[in-house]
């Protein structure tokens, strides 16, 4: 599928009459712009279309509309933070490709949580096990409710600097430095660090920032909002993609690009590190990351063959473990980054939840004979 649609590939695609189409776009639904070939002619924004065709796939019955939110489908809770629109991650209306080019972890908290001030993390020592961090701060921590938003965003700055602290980034200082000098990096790697920190910092309602809402509509502590979510992205189907990436890239050093992913795919699971729903067209976070580091080896050759084999881009997992070859990180370090800079979402996504007052509890379809 292209980017960009012509009007009879979109009158296809919707299955729809002309002034249907048109309408879409003169309600904002399609964008549309000039034929570079023939400004006579328009083009359509094969995203937007692909969106729509799913949508009128499913049907408007509130059955079918309340299942499609829960697996990619339809916008569920409203936000100001984060979202995915027409290919390109957006914090706040600014892309987050943008700010990675300026920005550190610091700048972005503070973009999301509307808290300048407390977006300075404050100094760590040496944290041990992640969620038992967490989890003293959550046995410490008060309710969320009627406290002022500047001191929950307190709460959620200790929660990155434990985060932070938990995967070796201790002591003082923006967390793109405190983690080059654990992992001992060169100018260069502590400028790719920074970068991925903040195109990781939120991605939208994904499954662990949902768990932090819920959390946080409940009133729960802003460390237990943190420490729900971090269990959420524990599984492997949400945090341990680049486990799995690892696993697959062993393998095909071991029999081949081309042998490695025809087993992978012959036991029935989905490649990591390569496509993701919301990104049909490659994922900007990976674009941005790879432009500034070019794979090599057996890593190169894994891109190569699934681009020829499923024509499948990279995605931000498969950048990161770019970046722990090139600069030999340690074992799980992809798996930190994304759990310190998302630590900032979290507290962002409950601090809205907070203010929002309302308690996440959605009915369930039940299925029993009787």
């Amino acid at each position: 599928m292209h980017e960009w649609m012509t009007r009879d590939e979109a009158l296809t695609q919707l299955n729809v009459q002309p002034q249907t189409l048109y309408a879409y776009v003169s309600r904002g639904r399609i964008e549309r712009r000039a034929d570079p070939a023939d400004p006579r002619r328009s083009l359509y924004r094969g995203s937007d279309i692909l969106e729509l065709a799913a949508r009128r796939a499913r049907g408007r019955r509130q059955s079918s509309v309340a299942a499609s939110t829960l697996a990619w489908g339809e916008p569920v809770i409203p936000t100001a933070i984060a979202t995915v629109r027409r290919g390109d991650l957006v914090y706040r209306d600014r892309p987050a490709t943008a700010l990675a080019e300026h920005m550190g972890l610091e700048d972005v908290a503070a973009l999301l949580w509307g808290q300048p001030a407390a977006a300075i993390f404050p100094e760590a020592l040496a944290a041990g096990n992640a969620f038992h961090a967490l989890a003293d701060l959550a046995d410490r921590g008060r309710s969320s409710l009627g406290r002022p938003p500047a001191k929950l965003a307190a709460e959620g700055a200790r929660c990155v600097a434990a985060m932070a602290a938990a995967f070796g980034a201790v002591g003082a200082g923006p967390i793109h430095r405190r983690l080059a000098a654990a992992w001992a990096l060169d100018a260069d790697g502590e400028d790719r660090i920074r970068r991925a920190l903040v195109l990781l910092a939120d991605h939208e309602l994904n499954p662990s920032t949902f768990a932090a809402r819920v959390a946080a509509s409940t009133g729960a502590a802003i460390p237990a909002c943190v420490l729900a979510a971090l269990a959420a992205l524990s599984g492997p189907r949400h945090g341990g993609a680049g486990a799995a990436l690892e696993s697959l890239l062993i393998e095909t050093t071991a029999v081949g690009a081309d042998a490695a992913i025809e087993r992978w795919l012959a036991s029935g699971r989905n490649l990591p590190g390569f496509g993701h729903p919301l990104y049909p067209y490659g994922d900007p976070r990976a674009k941005a990351l790879l432009a500034t580091i070019q794979p090599d080896g057996q890593l190169a050759a894994l891109r190569d063959a699934v681009a020829d084999t499923l024509g499948l881009e990279p995605n931000i997992d498969y950048a990161l473990l770019a970046i722990m070859h090139r600069h030999a990180l340690p074992p799980r370090s992809g798996f930190a980054l994304f759990a310190i800079a998302r630590t900032v979402g979290w507290v962002a996504h409950a601090l809205e939840q907070v203010a929002a007052g309302d308690i996440i509890r959605p009915r369930a379809r039940y299925q029993g004979k009787n």
